[in-house]
């Protein structure tokens, strides 16, 4: 499962995989993929620098990347106090109507929201990165498409290639035009932000209007005869994110959340607006149909939504309301039916992969047995 990007990284295989928890990114590295430590959830820098000082600890020395959210274009003066000011009463209202009918109870006195959608913002994330070139990272990825240009620049000047997530044709040539060293061209499948265009499409077409830039395939991809067919598309790599979260080095919190990962089938995800303002797709529950329901009042745009909603999923998870219980999740969660740790993962897909190479061997008349 070797290609000229991992051979390039320093990796042993061509898998990369996004995770928002440290162990799954350690584990993932020292299996000889490229674990990628999502970096949204961090609003205080000393909490990712504690985190990271965790991993390197834990890669085995082995090569790790991070994933942050950033606008390609600034938006100067704007704090998360102005923001809040924007969300419109009724819409706070009709949160708390919802969590009421579920009898949601609140948070303790004093207790901040565990789950806020911070790190979208411009200066959260320069402090991300202001924590993050102080390690070795041998990736920078960017869920919102391309970075401002300094950040691509400083990226290089510390040897670090940069990624960046495109739904389209189109959004893969703008980031070559930006600099951008990788493109993970992210099909419909995916869990979290994604686009309208399914990955047996997106993937050879991303890969032609880059070209020569390497390409990872994302969404959909849960085993190795999936990651031969990314490749077989021109893909020099796999990027691999709701795999993870039914690992045992994953820290759900939640055994029911678990659970309902587990029961799961492919046709149980929605791609809604309810978490984040931006098209998202994640399990379907009461919770997003709620906000799918005509007569509500609609989500708000990003990242409006997102902080609307910030204390709400908070209460939902601490409490485990399983009704309105979900995480985004792609429609591979069909396939994750069984905990299993990240190394376990690994030796799976790459079995599958070797089965899926020896079934074209034979199908090409090169078998040797």
């Amino acid at each position: 499962m070797q290609t000229e990007l991992s051979t390039r990284l320093g990796i042993e295989r061509a898998l990369f995989g996004f995770t928002p928890f440290p162990a799954v990114a350690a584990a993932l590295s020292r299996a000889g993929g490229l674990g990628v430590l999502g970096a949204v959830r961090y609003a205080d820098p000393d909490e990712l620098k504690r985190d990271l000082d965790w991993l390197e600890a834990h890669a085995g020395g082995k090569p790790y990347g991070l994933d942050v959210v950033m606008p390609a274009k600034k938006v100067e003066g704007v704090t998360e106090a102005d923001v809040e000011a924007m969300i419109p009463a009724g819409h706070r209202r009709y949160v708390e109507d919802t969590l009421a009918r579920y009898g949601v109870p609140g948070l303790d006195a004093g207790e901040a929201s565990g789950w806020r959608i911070t790190g979208w913002m411009e200066q959260v994330a320069r402090t991300q990165l202001d924590v993050a070139f102080d390690y070795p990272i041998k990736l920078l990825a960017n869920a919102l498409g391309s970075p401002p240009a300094d950040v691509v620049e400083r990226a290089h000047e510390k040897g670090v290639p940069v990624a960046a997530l495109a739904g389209s044709a189109r959004h893969a040539r703008k980031h070559a035009e930006a600099g951008i060293d990788i493109v993970v061209a992210q099909g419909y499948e995916a869990g979290g932000h994604t686009g309208e265009i399914a990955s047996m499409v997106l993937t050879p077409e991303v890969v032609e209007a880059v070209a020569p830039l390497p390409v990872l395939a994302a969404g959909g991809i849960g085993c190795g005869e999936q990651v031969a067919a990314a490749l077989a598309l021109g893909a020099q790599g796999v990027w691999l994110g709701s795999v993870w979260l039914t690992t045992t080095e994953a820290d759900l919190h939640s055994r029911a959340l678990t659970r309902k990962l587990l029961a799961a089938g492919s046709g149980d995800t929605v791609r809604s607006r309810a978490l984040t303002g931006k098209p998202a797709r994640q399990l379907r529950t009461e919770w997003t149909d709620a906000w799918d329901d005509p007569a509500g009042p609609g989500t708000l745009p990003m990242p409006l939504q997102g902080l609307l909603v910030a204390d709400a999923v908070s209460r939902i998870q601490k409490h485990e309301v399983e009704p309105l219980l979900g995480t985004p999740v792609g429609q591979i969660v069909g396939r994750m039916n069984s905990e299993r740790s990240v190394q376990e993962v690994v030796d799976d897909l790459t079995r599958g992969f070797e089965r899926a190479v020896e079934r074209l061997d034979r199908i090409a008349g090169r078998s040797q047995g």
